[in-house]
């Protein structure tokens, strides 16, 4: 561990608050309910996907990514008692079994059209015991 590196509540404040703010983005601008449960993620991988195709660049939608991402790690630290963490401005989340997930750099995957938050979920969820 290094001294950079910070445990809940420090280091989730912001993912949770991007996730949050995902959320209600997506309710109130998309009329798309989102519930922070592992089904949600299918609906996740469809919205970027939709915004991949139409084609803007990553840097256009570098925020609404890191949300999604954001999003999926909560998913993913409510199913299975995971913690975010940070460390140099990333975030990423560790879960029980000492296992690490980057959900954030996944959404930028999925946008690259070689991810799926849903199937890290599964994977993240798998791992830890616990049923998606």
């Amino acid at each position: 561990m290094t001294e950079r590196q910070q445990t809940r509540p420090q280091a989730a404040t912001k993912p949770v608050r991007w996730a949050a703010d995902t959320v209600a983005t997506m309710r109130e601008g998309a009329r798309v309910r989102l519930d922070y449960s592992a089904q949600s993620l299918w609906r996740v991988d469809r919205l970027i996907e939709e915004i991949r195709r139409e084609g803007p660049p990553a840097e256009a939608v570098r925020d609404v990514l890191r949300g999604f991402g954001a999003y999926a790690g909560e998913v993913i630290t409510r199913q299975t008692g995971a913690e975010w963490w940070a460390t140099g401005g990333d975030h990423w989340i560790r879960t029980p079994d000492g296992r690490l997930w980057d959900p954030i750099d996944e959404a930028r995957r999925c946008y690259g059209g070689h991810g799926s938050l849903r199937l890290l979920c599964r994977d993240a969820t798998a791992q830890t015991g616990r049923r998606n």
